[in-house]
């Protein structure tokens, strides 16, 4: 099988040859120093770009991604001709919706590890105290045409010169954007005392979301095995909200923005969350997603990986599973491949399943580990 046929054929819960291997989404990449320490133990010189700041994340070169026998590719949305980055005091920068990150460097190293949110002004709505403060909001333009510049043609090209499954490097997130404008506590305290902010705020991200997704998925649509979507609904404990919060406010909005996808591509529709979400798994269902990532193993709920094969598998691929927060970093390359051998035996019968190192590989990472993960899927993750 090609790498497209492979994927596809997974996500309809067919075995294909071999599981399907993923490297280099928002949330499936690799971050700049473990990148780099990867090209250096295994000899390749390139100069890969950061395709996401905020994460720090590496565009990992092609010679990279054969010798992992990775199966996807992914095309990157160009800025929007309005946004520049601001760069402020405190090695900080505001993104185009005006929220505004701190770098944060290695203690030891000095290297740039990732931006998180600043202290004070980070958030450009936590001051709204109205309905009316979030329709004043000035947003972004999803109609742009600077973001979409030479997208389909990519796309195109990549699709018809070459056999890999194709992916774009964006995620549609609803819920968690809309805390990202508002602030997290703040708008975890709405949720119980203003709900109109909150739904106010949810509405209008959705439709801000919705009229990206329609220029992307008319540009690219026909071309993409998957869309990515996606917000953390999970803390490492459970859900960070309750079911009943999460059904009445925030699942309809995704219903919505998820059939919009469906209006556009056959593409199967990805669902991103970190952490203990296995009371939120059939909404997801319910709502049309087929894939759910990173499929945490160390989070509440998320551990008995059989289980939830045999209670979502039917319905869900899962990509990803991997014990990335203990094995991975921490173990032994031999631990790596028990861990791997483990993972695919839960997962890979019947197909529905996507192999990816869990969320972004951290910097400190060894690269024997890395290597001893990844070739471990390749020979072991092969169907009879």
């Amino acid at each position: 099988m090609n790498p497209r046929t492979r994927l596809e054929t997974t996500l309809n819960h067919r075995e294909p040859d071999r599981v399907p291997i993923d490297l280099g989404s928002i949330v499936t990449g690799i971050t700049t120093g473990a990148n780099d320490a990867l090209k250096q133990y295994l000899g390749i010189i390139s100069d890969d770009p950061v395709v996401d700041r905020i994460q720090q994340l590496a565009l990992p070169c092609p010679q990279l991604l054969e010798r992992l026998h990775v199966d996807t590719r992914y095309i990157y949305l160009s800025a929007s001709r309005d946004w520049h980055d601001i760069e402020l005091p405190d090695n900080s920068y505001q993104d185009e919706f005006g929220v505004r990150r701190t770098a944060a460097f290695h203690p030891e190293t000095g290297r740039l590890l990732y931006y998180d949110f600043a202290r004070e002004e980070a958030h450009p709505l936590a001051r709204a105290e109205t309905v009316a403060d979030i329709a004043a909001f000035k947003w972004p333009d999803p109609h742009d045409p600077a973001r979409y510049a030479d997208l389909e043609e990519k796309a195109r090209q990549l699709y018809e010169t070459s056999d890999y499954a194709i992916i774009v490097n964006a995620i549609g997130s609803i819920f968690e954007f809309s805390w990202y404008l508002r602030g997290y506590m703040q708008f975890f305290e709405d949720l119980l005392l203003r709900p109109e902010m909150v739904e106010a705020l949810l509405d209008a991200m959705l439709e801000f979301q919705s009229a990206l997704f329609d220029e992307l998925l008319s540009r690219v649509g026909a071309y993409v095995s998957v869309v990515m979507t996606g917000s953390d609904l999970g803390t490492q404990a459970g859900p960070a909200i309750s079911e009943t919060v999460y059904r009445e406010l925030v699942w309809p909005r995704y219903v919505k923005f998820w059939q919009r996808i469906r209006d556009k591509t056959n593409a199967k529709i990805f669902y991103h969350s970190c952490g203990g979400i296995e009371p939120m798994i059939k909404y997801l269902i319910e709502g049309g997603v087929d894939i759910l990532h990173p499929v945490q193993p160390l989070a509440r709920g998320m551990g008995d990986r059989k289980q939830l094969k045999r209670a979502y598998g039917r319905h869900l691929t899962f990509w990803g599973g991997f014990d990335q927060q203990r094995v991975l970093p921490f173990g032994t390359p031999e631990q790596v491949r028990e861990e791997a051998k483990r993972l695919l035996d839960d997962f890979m019968p019947g197909g529905g399943f996507v192999f990816c190192a869990g969320h972004n590989i951290q910097i400190g990472v060894p690269p024997e580990n890395v290597l001893a993960l990844f070739d471990t899927v390749y020979e072991y993750g092969r169907y009879h």
